[in-house]
């Protein structure tokens, strides 16, 4: 089956879901999972930027914080904020770059099982976080054991189109200056880089947005036009 036919699958399938009346709820565990990316992008980038890491927690209402320490500049806080908010954008191109052909795609559910069970040891630190991520790093195994190529080809098209998806359904937190976080208020990230590098949050929730759209979009036009049939 072709690469573009997958993305196109896939796409389509989270779209009509989106549409149902309980489409939300049946996409709890990947909404949850982009949650996950989004953190591990505001972590991962703090260690870019030479500062510590230091937790993450995932929450039953799909929020999510990372907890990081250290001084760095206005530039680099700018860009912890933004590290989070294109996570999800760059973990979704990044699995369709990995799994190109669907001879490795169960050796990458795999994988994605281990790095689940990893972030975990290092970095979760609440129940529900360890208990959900857990649970998907067995799904994971699972499926990697179980399924056949084509169909874990297209549970990992899945995940990765929602991913890249998911900054449109983020578009209301990137243009709000506030966010809840466990039923708490706290600055959103926009308003975190508009506070370190001025001119208004929505402008910052805009240029985070073109650019998270920028992103899916070449990476996926990169994807369908370099792979032929998968094999």
């Amino acid at each position: 089956m072709h690469q573009r036919t997958l993305l196109l699958l896939s796409t389509l399938t989270i779209v009509v879901i989106w549409q149902l009346p309980y489409g939300r709820q049946i996409l709890y565990p990947l909404t949850l999972l982009a949650t996950f990316a989004h953190e591990m992008g505001h972590g991962l980038t703090a260690m870019l930027v030479g500062e510590q890491f230091d937790q993450l927690l995932l929450n039953a209402d799909g929020s999510g914080v990372a907890m990081w320490r250290g001084n760095p500049g206005r530039l680099a806080t700018a860009l912890v904020a933004a590290g989070g908010l294109v996570g999800p954008s760059f973990a979704g191109i990044g699995l369709l770059l990995v799994s190109r052909s669907q001879r490795f795609c169960r050796a990458v559910l795999a994988t994605l099982a281990m790095v689940l069970v990893v972030s975990v040891a290092i970095w979760v630190r609440n129940a529900f976080g360890v208990m959900f991520l857990l649970s998907t790093a067995v799904v994971l195994a699972l499926a990697a054991k179980v399924l056949p190529a084509a169909m874990a080809s297209f549970v990992l098209h899945l995940m990765a189109a929602t991913l890249c998806l998911s900054w449109f359904t983020d578009l209301d937190y990137m243009f709000s200056a506030q966010a809840t976080v466990n039923g708490m208020g706290r600055p959103s990230d926009s308003a975190v880089i508009a506070d370190a590098l001025w001119l208004p949050y929505w402008f910052w929730g805009g240029v985070v947005a073109c650019f998270s759209l920028v992103v899916a979009a070449l990476g996926i036009s990169y994807v369908s036009r370099e792979l032929g049939p998968q094999r």
